[in-house]
């Protein structure tokens, strides 16, 4: 009997103090991403709140192609992203690909299109994004987002050399990494 009142007595006290201190983690958690330091015209628009945070980890595929304004010029162009999407604990939740594409494993879906960009502070990593969702699929994590943002980007970036017309329609990958985070309006 004694035993009981001691766990009843360290439950009914340590309980209360164990959901504080996780209230306290998920509002400093949700504290910091609002603090999240982005370039003015990457913000999302008020009313929006943050639900998903991920890292992607994968490559940006290239085609190399003539430019648009001059065929006589070749450069490398973006054909997709292709890369996995892991939750906080390192667990794998989704994947990125064309669309530009984030599927969840729960079959949700949200397919964005760019809104605007800003320069990495890393010289040799792809831009951050601003996207505004174009469709949404599914009853998950993705259903409802409305804006995506792209940052703390590493590496991803088009090579400036090796593209030519001998090599038209070939293709290369290039490593990247970066975090995105999914906003819905709020209710």
């Amino acid at each position: 009997m004694k035993i009981n009142n001691k766990f009843t007595y360290r439950y009914f006290v340590l309980f209360p103090l164990l959901v504080a201190q996780a209230g306290l983690a998920q509002n400093q958690q949700q504290y910091l991403i609002s603090q999240l330091k982005v370039p003015e015209n990457l913000k999302v628009p008020t009313g929006q709140t943050l639900v998903q945070k991920v890292s992607a980890n994968g490559t940006q595929i290239y085609q190399c192609k003539a430019k648009a304004d001059n065929p006589n010029e070749f450069e490398w162009t973006l054909k997709a992203p292709r890369a996995n999407l892991f939750d906080d604990k390192g667990q794998k939740i989704g994947k990125h690909y064309a669309g530009p594409t984030w599927e969840a494993n729960d079959g949700s879906k949200v397919v964005g299109q760019v809104k605007s960009r800003a320069n990495s502070p890393n010289q040799s990593a792809i831009p951050w994004l601003l996207l505004e969702a174009k469709s949404n699929e599914g009853n998950g994590i993705f259903s409802k987002v409305k804006y995506i943002q792209r940052v703390n980007t590493v590496g991803g970036k088009a090579p400036t050399t090796g593209c030519d017309k001998t090599h038209t329609n070939s293709q290369l990958s290039v490593n990247y990494s970066s975090n995105y985070y999914f906003y819905e309006a709020v209710p």
